[in-house]
């Protein structure tokens, strides 16, 4: 459940700010205020400011009808696809892609992510090279709107958050129409069969199957 033991780091140019937590939902709170930080920072021969507070390295490609909200930083090589919704406070890393109808916000994206039809993503660490089938989404807040904890087996680790979405491990595979239920941690590697609902924490190297069964990988 570790930042250490979902991501390697030198995948994000959140990794210094990463680096100063233990867990990797203790970041979401500052994610806004990052970003901010991080545009200053930027190369102004690599990225243009398309608007107010967006910064949008100059290989991105990005639809016309998408929608990009401050603040939020586009990597170089990432594809934003038709009518995809970034709120704000996005960090999307390099060669990723958010595709058609995909909405974001409050995200740490590490490079080569995609969500690339019709994904919900919000107050979510996705590490590199995951990926969420069509329909997946996450769920960030609860049904009663009590706050979040983590579990893992008989232990639960209160967050002290309202709004947390998934963490996702370098490599993971969500498959399509899943919902990741609200403080979802999947280990590195690790597959979720399609039309899943997930909670808690899923181990590195295994596969979620249908009726929350979890095997390791062969």
């Amino acid at each position: 459940m570790k930042i250490n033991d979902l991501f390697d780091l030198t995948h994000t140019s959140a990794a210094d700010y990463l680096s100063g937590f233990t867990y990797p939902w203790e970041a979401l709170g500052g994610i806004k205020e990052y970003i901010k930080t991080l545009a200053c920072s930027l190369d102004r021969r690599e990225y243009n400011e398309v608007a107010p507070g967006v910064w949008v390295h100059k290989t991105a490609e990005i639809a016309s009808s998408a929608y990009l909200g401050s603040p939020c930083i586009i990597g170089a090589e990432t594809q934003v696809r038709h009518c995809a919704f970034i709120r704000g406070s996005a960090l999307v890393g390099k060669g990723c892609v958010v595709g058609n109808s995909v909405e974001l916000k409050n995200v740490i994206l590490f490079d080569g992510v995609q969500v690339p039809h019709y994904n919900y993503v919000g107050d979510s660490i996705l590490g590199y090279k995951s990926h969420m089938g069509a329909g997946s989404v996450t769920s960030n807040v609860k049904s009663d709107k009590t706050l979040v904890t983590v579990k893992d087996g008989g232990t639960r680790i209160p967050t002290g958050l309202k709004k947390f979405g998934a963490m996702l491990g370098d490599f993971v595979e969500v498959g399509c129409n899943s919902v990741l239920n609200p403080g979802t941690v999947i280990g590195r590697n690790t597959i979720i069969y399609p039309l899943s609902s997930v909670r808690g924490t899923i181990p590195s190297d295994s596969i979620y199957k249908s009726g929350g069964v979890i095997t390791a990988k062969h």
